[in-house]
């Protein structure tokens, strides 16, 4: 199933929180939702879930606008911790699974396996307070996952873990996806969305700014070039056409061409300064694009 985030607007009083908000997760997909704080990401995420009501648009899954009975079949992971401290693990994941309607014993079942899954099937009969912050966090992972859900939204899934914590929650992520479950996630650690990903959105003050594979989104930021001319003075590269100076210093030059900037010709300048001990063409990352859009 789609699910499909359709033309969101939402207001508090003048302040525009989502205008016009519209993308796709796709059966089998990992979408990374990416913005700076107050964006507009977790809004879009709670109206996904009917925690907050949309003044305008529509959220369907399947085709289906997102009801009691859709939301019980989405998992969700919110950014600030929505756990019992007090509560076990095992009865705490067994009973957020029978909440969505899985039978007292699958339930069970299900909690152990996730917790085992996650890393921490010894600590299910620990309270929450009583663990890591990068434990609790795999607890609400286990959470999002332990009613088998139809699709996921997962808010900051991987802030505060540890790398081998981050490698365990990809592969789950991976897995679910490889099972035909849309995943959307929201993160500020670009080079994992990079890694992560088949496609990804930017939003920049509630509006949705670029959509796309990663590979189209990095392509939208031109040709690059870095430059080391160890003998140039500052500004040698200001004035030439259809060139952008990026980044300078120490020697280094990072250059942003327009599409029909000629490469060579940026060459011949850096020689006219004295010798060039580099000159490398290269797309992009995530996290330079990502400084374009919302500077």
């Amino acid at each position: 199933m789609t699910l499909e985030i359709d033309s969101l607007a939402k207001r508090y009083g003048t302040a525009v929180a989502l205008h016009d908000v519209s993308f796709d997760v796709r059966p089998g997909e990992i979408f990374g939702f990416v913005g700076s704080n107050g964006a507009g990401k977790t809004t879009t995420m709670r109206i996904a879930l009917g925690v907050l009501a949309a003044d305008a648009g529509e959220v369907r899954l399947g085709g289906r606008p997102v009801d009691l009975d859709v939301r019980a079949t989405i998992g969700y992971m919110p950014e600030e911790r929505g756990l019992y401290p007090k509560m076990k693990i095992g009865e705490q994941l067994s009973y957020l699974a029978e909440l969505h309607g899985v039978r007292r014993a699958d339930a069970r079942c299900a909690a152990a396996r996730w917790a085992e899954r996650l890393g921490i099937g010894s600590r299910l009969a620990s309270t929450v307070d009583a663990l890591s912050l990068g434990n609790q966090q795999r607890v609400q992972l286990a959470a999002a996952l332990v009613h088998d859900p139809a699709v996921l939204v997962l808010d900051e899934p991987f802030s505060g873990l540890d790398p081998v914590a981050v490698d365990v929650m990809s592969e789950v992520l991976r897995e679910k996806a490889r099972a035909g479950v849309p995943v959307l996630f929201s993160s500020h650690q670009l080079d994992l969305v990079q890694r992560l990903c088949d496609r990804v959105g930017i939003i920049v003050a509630g509006r949705m700014r670029t959509v796309g594979t990663v590979g189209e989104v990095r392509g939208t930021g031109g040709v690059r070039l870095e430059v080391h001319a160890p003998a140039a003075p500052p500004g040698w590269a200001d004035g030439l056409p259809g060139v952008r100076v990026v980044e300078a210093g120490g020697g280094r030059t990072t250059l942003l061409l327009e599409d029909r900037t000629d490469d060579q010709d940026v060459l011949a300048a850096a020689l006219a300064t004295g010798p060039v001990h580099g000159f490398t063409r290269r797309t992009p990352s995530l996290t330079d694009l990502y400084r374009e859009v919302v500077s």
